[in-house]
This record gives C-alpha cells, sequence and structure tokens, in this order.
C-alpha cells in the first residue's frame, strides 16, 4: 500500500496537509504530541477534524490509519517558552519569538520516523512553512534536508520529509484547501480546527476560533483576508 504517517497537530496547517496527504495515499497515518503545549486545546479539536472527515468527506477518512499519541512532556523539562507557559509572547534579539521551542520538530521527526520504521512507512509529513512563518529555524526546508539524511542513515533505509506547505503562505494554503476540499473544507478548517497560541476557543472569527491578537492568529487572519480578496 502507498502510505505516508503525518505529524497532525490539530491547526490549519497540518489539517490542509492530512486532506493533502489523504489526497495522494492510499493510508496516512496520524501522529499527536501532547508536549504541555499552552494551547493543549488542539489535542481535543484533532479528534473534532477526524469526526468532520467521517460525517463530510467519508471516502477520505476511509483511508484514515492509525492515530499515534506520543507524550512528548519533557520537552518542558528543558525550559520554558510561552508556548508552554503563560509568559508574555516577546521577540529576542534574533528575531525569534519567544513562542519558539527548541528542537521540537526535530524531535518530533525523530519519533515520527521511529513509528514509520515500526509501521513500514517511508514517507514523514508536516506542515512546516518557510515562506510565511515565525522565524523557526527548524521550519526551514535546509533543516528538514538535513534531517532527512540524517533519518535515513540513522534508520539504515530511505525516509523522506513531505513538507506540502513549505513555499506557500498563508492566503495560499486557504488557497490550497479551497482547491482540494471546495468550501466544505474551508468551513471545517474555520470550526474544526485550532491555531492560537493561547488557546482561545471562545472567540470564532471568519477565520475560526482565536484570541485575534497572538502572531498565529495574525498569521491566520491576514492570510485568509488576503486570499479573500484575491
Amino acid at each position: 500500500m502507498n502510505s505516508a504517517i503525518l505529524m497532525f497537530s490539530g491547526g490549519q496547517d497540518s489539517a490542509t496537509c492530512l486532506f493533502w496527504a489523504l489526497e495522494k495515499f492510499d493510508i496516512v497515518e496520524t501522529v499527536g504530541f501532547d508536549y504541555n503545549q499552552r494551547h493543549n486545546v488542539e489535542l481535543e479539536v484533532r479528534n473534532d477534524f477526524i469526526q468532520f472527515l467521517k460525517e463530510e468527506f467519508p471516502n477520505h477518512y476511509k483511508k484514515i490509519g492509525k492515530d499515534h499519541k506520543i507524550n512528548a512532556t519533557n520537552l518542558t523539562e528543558i525550559g520554558e517558552t510561552a508556548m508552554t507557559s503563560e509568559m508574555e509572547i516577546t521577540f529576542s534579539e534574533n528575531g525569534l519569538p519567544s513562542t519558539f521551542v527548541p528542537a521540537r520538530n526535530l524531535y518530533f521527526f525523530t519519533l515520527t520516523s521511529a513509528i514509520a520504521y515500526r509501521r513500514n512507512i517511508s514517507k514523514l509529513i508536516g506542515g512546516m512553512c518557510e515562506t510565511d512563518y515565525s522565524g523557526y529555524p527548524d521550519c526551514r526546508r535546509t533543516t528538514m534536508d538535513a534531517l532527512q539524511s540524517a533519518l535515513s542513515l540513522g534508520m539504515d533505509q530511505p525516509m523522506e520529509i513531505v513538507t506540502p506547505l513549505m513555499w506557500v503562505d498563508k492566503a495560499q494554503t486557504w488557497k490550497m484547501a479551497h482547491e482540494i476540499g471546495g468550501e466544505k473544507l474551508i468551513e471545517g478548517i474555520k470550526k474544526h480546527t485550532h491555531t492560537c497560541y493561547i488557546g482561545d476557543r471562545e472567540h470564532f472569527h471568519e477565520w475560526g476560533y482565536g484570541c485575534g491578537e497572538c502572531p498565529a492568529c495574525n498569521l491566520r487572519s491576514n492570510g485568509y483576508k488576503q486570499w479573500k480578496q484575491e
């Protein structure tokens, strides 16, 4: 079977990548990580999005394989960030926001590759984006290429890191979702995904739930407005 495993957080990007993967692969397994994230509501919302696919896109839902839930809370033992504690979201001298969790994607891909090895899967999918992002160094394609090489060597078999959103901005991400799933998928992303760093599920906007002020909300809302104006 043509299969892949996808890091599915429950956010807009990973939900879009999930639907994209279900269009291209026979089986798509998913991985969710609990790392004491401030917006851990995403771990609940990811289940809502799967249920949405079951109801609205049954043929796609049939392709969803095993969901792996991983405890990665040891990341917070190394140090706190604005992504894992109530601290204010600020920017350091090097331009990185305090939401940056050092080595998070490196760690997550390593764990995902271990699952993939045991499941006889070689395609690892992530929603990283270098075009329209917060400057996280572990979201860059050069980082993914280096990691892909290391994982392949360490597993002694080819591992491919697939990043469908790497070269598109947030407006193009909305556009991609509309092209592959129509207005129905757009509504599903609005209602059943979560991106807000604060974890706000009380305020619903034209682009979805969120505080409307954090960097993640700004990216999502600005991208939505830009897409609608095109």
